[in-house]
């Protein structure tokens, strides 16, 4: 849910104790985010709009050379 602190209150984050921004942010449905809303210490707000730069692809990775060989990852590593 994205959230702005109510006017003249200050909020921080559990954890990080960080001040959330002034102009909201999106945060996760927790006990400790909806218990802030219930006390009124944030407020439910509409999200910025998405900037108009497109987004830039990730880059591919790079081939195997000849004669090189994959190196299998171990298979805990997906667990």
């Amino acid at each position: 849910m994205f959230v702005k602190p109510a006017p003249g209150r200050n909020v921080r984050w559990p954890g990080t104790m960080r001040l959330l921004k002034s102009a909201g942010e999106t945060v996760p449905d927790t006990g400790f985010w909806l218990l802030c809303l219930h006390n009124g210490d944030v407020v439910k707000a509409t999200p910025p709009a998405a900037s108009a730069a497109p987004a830039i692809p990730a880059p591919s990775p790079a081939p195997i050379q000849s004669g090189a060989t994959a190196i299998p990852e171990p298979a805990e590593a997906h667990a």
